[in-house]
């Protein structure tokens, strides 16, 4: 292993020098390598995304003729010192190789091109040809086996071969140790392959709207379970916490982790946008508004967000607001279908944000300043795949500006909030925040809403906290 493709694996060089050591003499390398028994390697099927891959592969390569890519899956990220993070790849390699949670760090995938009357190329539309670089496992008879704390098997596991790669992602593989960098390489550091890559995820294929369904019905018998432990969140002076480790639970049993870190705001804690500590109380009488996605193996995730009555009921003023959030939500799912401008979306929603509010006597008069976004400060729509703000590197005519395509998937989540020390709105209304967030993929005629299972109107929302709590 040179010392160039050691440093692609991690983030940072792991110093030892103050931890014991494992011998290294020849007798006890001689007895740790043997006396195993036989590890025959099994050949994997062909992994269901592994077509589709290939083809996202092969439109992508096509934008870039006669220029050889290379997508970095990117090294393992420090925690602190000499432990890391959970590794995860790079959404535009995961994406392009098929290769989700079991991708190898520092692995690189390298489109090279190839010429007209190549094989590669000859009748078959491709431009490049793809080989996928990684470290493949170390044999028993090296010290890397047992005394590597970074990839040592002892340490972390078996690795894969790299037929077995080959074989699952039907991708040419070689040992990263092969890689050699080119002085004309195109990558994800090019702003315009960067582009490319995300724009590619703007309309997810079969596979894709397959994993993202999977991920939404996750992510609902998460909220279920979180609704049956509300009477010990509510117990618990940090009940925020509970929240959030029940759900987590599910996205580890269900997928590969959470698609990001877990907003379980209640009280006003909701009136935070963004509210990641959780360690406030869940109360009775207060609302908890739960923003949550599971991200399965494939690394596509969920991304919802229900604000519940933690007593399983609407104060009057909660459920008003509640309404409004929810009848924005309706005009903006409403006008969606194939043509329009993505950025509509947002404006359908905040009309009605703008009407209610305005109706409530909140706002100054009407000078065409947009003085109700003080109440709702985000966009309604996001991009949603393998990241939870996705395709986020998309040119902005493609993205912001862009026409709905079928196969889009993006979110849909307007919200109120009003700050517990906002004078411009009656004491009832302060450390009142309500979001509902459902996510919606466009088909050839309108939109489906892949979350729709999950209570969305005030008396639905009732119903199931009561049920879940009986």
């Amino acid at each position: 292993m040179t010392e160039t493709a050691q440093q692609t694996t991690h983030e940072v060089e792991i110093d030892n020098s103050n931890r014991s050591t494992t011998p290294k003499t020849d007798n006890f390398l001689q007895y740790i390598s043997s006396h195993w028994a036989e590890r025959p390697e099994e050949t994997p099927e062909a992994w269901p995304v592994a077509p589709y891959a290939a083809e996202r592969r092969r439109v992508f390569a096509a934008q870039f003729p006669g220029s050889r890519l290379v997508i970095h899956a990117g090294a393992m990220k420090q925690r602190s010192n000499d432990t890391f993070y959970q590794y995860r790849a790079h959404s535009a390699f995961a994406h392009l190789t098929g290769w989700g949670s079991e991708s190898e760090p520092g692995a690189i995938l390298v489109l090279d091109p190839v010429a007209a009357d190549d094989g590669a190329g000859s009748g078959s539309g491709a431009t490049h040809e793809a080989t996928l670089f990684f470290r493949e496992r170390a044999g028993r008879d090296s010290d890397e086996f047992y005394a590597n704390s970074e990839i040592g098997e002892f340490w972390i596991g078996p690795r894969p071969s790299l037929g077995q790669v080959a074989a699952a992602l039907g991708i040419r593989t070689a040992h990263l140790d092969d890689f050699e960098a080119g002085e004309g390489d195109l990558t994800l550091d090019d702003e315009r392959v960067a582009q490319s890559a995300s724009e590619l995820r703007l309309v997810k294929d079969a596979f894709e709207l397959a994993e993202m369904q999977d991920a939404v019905d996750a992510t609902a018998q998460g909220f279920t379970e979180v609704l049956a432990a509300l009477p010990s969140a509510s117990a618990h002076p940090r009940g925020e916490r509970i929240v959030e480790g029940v759900f987590n639970q599910r996205a580890r049993l269900d997928g590969n982790t959470v698609g990001y870190e877990t907003i379980a705001a209640s009280g006003p804690h909701a009136c935070t946008l963004h509210w990641i500590r959780n360690d406030g109380p869940v109360l009775e009488g207060d609302l908890l508004l739960l923003d949550v996605g599971v991200e399965m193996d494939s690394l596509y995730t969920a991304d919802i967000t229900r604000t519940i009555p933690v007593s399983g009921t609407f104060s009057e003023v909660q459920r008003r607001v509640y309404d409004a959030v929810l009848e924005a939500a309706d005009a903006a799912r409403a006008i969606v279908r194939p043509g329009i401008r993505f950025g509509d979306v947002h404006d359908a929603a905040m009309r009605v944000i703008e009407r209610r509010t305005r109706e409530w006597g909140f706002l100054p008069e009407n000078d065409g300043t947009a003085y109700y976004r003080r109440y709702m400060v985000h966009g309604t729509s996001h991009h949603l795949g393998m990241d939870v703000h996705d395709c986020a590197q998309a040119r902005r005519d493609m993205y912001m500006d862009g026409e709905l395509e079928a196969g889009m998937v993006f979110t849909i989540e307007p919200g109120l909030y009003f700050q517990p020390d906002d004078l411009t709105v009656p004491e009832e209304y302060r450390g009142i925040g309500v979001r509902i967030e459902d996510d919606i993929v466009v088909t050839a005629d309108g939109c489906r809403n892949l979350s729709a299972g999950i209570p969305r109107t005030a008396d639905e929302v009732e119903a199931w906290v009561r049920a879940a709590r009986a």
